[in-house]
């Protein structure tokens, strides 16, 4: 990198004077800040060859700025770290539009670099058994039956909290097979097991109130739809007695489901179908599926990988 020009300097003087006085960043926000932005003009100034003044920047490309982005890379700079630089670029720019007229349309087209999504925690299968047990030693029978229910269809099905709650009481008795509606309001069909649509049912029979057809299937202490925060808050307790991490939630059940379909020869797609996952990429990552997993997936259903 290279030293920056009195222009390029005298404009992140004033830029970064703004912040302070004007937007009230913090300091550690402007130390930030001037440190990526003079990282920034610093490399610019070598790429280029030529000083970083208003000409100058109004005229990088998107070239430019992905050669920047590449070095960072090179230099070890992760996607959380190069997005926040990214973010100060941009905060750079917007105040030379305002203050200089200086436009810059090649910065627009830049995205964002994504991180690497954190790979799901799921519950094991002796552990998931022994969450619904435990969960199901409440004081009140109905709510513990409730609870084991709900959870049971959770992992059983590999339904959302949302979605099982969405449930309505004209669905049950549930069948082999029932409709949920995951996020967008996509509707889809999961399979029930046996053991789940047993729960529910020992649930229902156990339940002092007498809900209408339209009413939510898993109700609360006084008749109205069940908060997830109870539900939740009920596993939270099961795992802290039975010592499990705090990724142990309803919601790892349903990364259980997932991941046990996969480990037995599961179809990626036939899964991803299950989860109501838009994208089979989505899938991949939510179940941790690594690279060589998938390739096995491919050669056993893409006709042009037998020959």
């Amino acid at each position: 990198m290279t030293e920056m020009s009195d222009g390029a300097a005298d404009l992140l003087t004033r830029w970064l004077a703004q912040l302070s006085a004007v937007r009230r960043a913090s300091p550690k926000t402007i130390e930030a800040y001037g440190r990526d932005l003079r990282d920034f003009l610093g490399f610019m100034g070598a790429h280029t060859g030529g000083g970083m003044g208003k000409t100058a920047l109004g005229g990088l490309g998107v070239a430019d700025f992905r050669a920047w982005m590449a070095a960072e890379r090179d230099r070890g700079v992760g996607a959380r770290t190069l997005g926040r630089k990214l973010a100060a670029v941009r905060s750079f720019y917007r105040w030379l539009e305002a203050a200089e007229g200086v436009d810059c349309p090649a910065l627009l087209t830049l995205r964002t670099p994504k991180g690497a999504r954190p790979l799901p925690r799921p519950v094991a299968a002796k552990d998931a058994r022994a969450l619904i047990e435990v969960v199901s030693a409440h004081a009140e029978p109905w709510i513990a039956a409730r609870d084991q229910a709900a959870l049971t269809l959770i992992w059983g099905s590999g339904l959302r909290i949302s979605e099982a709650l969405g449930l309505r009481q004209k669905d049950a008795p549930l069948g082999e097979v029932i409709r949920v509606t995951g996020k967008g309001g996509k509707e889809r069909e999961v399979p029930v097991l046996p053991v789940a649509r047993k729960a529910v049912e020992h649930y229902r029979a156990l339940c002092p109130h007498a809900p209408g057809r339209d009413d939510a299937l898993f109700l609360g202490a006084r008749g109205g739809p069940l908060n997830p925060r109870l539900l939740q808050g009920a596993m939270a307790t099961a795992r802290m007695a039975l010592g499990l991490p705090a990724s142990a939630t309803p919601h790892a059940l349903r990364h259980a489901f997932a991941t046990q379909l996969l480990a037995a020869g599961g179809d990626l797609r036939a899964v991803q179908e299950l989860l109501g996952h838009a994208s089979l990429s989505t899938t991949q990552v939510y179940t941790g599926v690594d690279e060589i997993r998938l390739m096995e997936v491919y050669e056993r259903a893409h006709p042009k990988a037998r020959g």
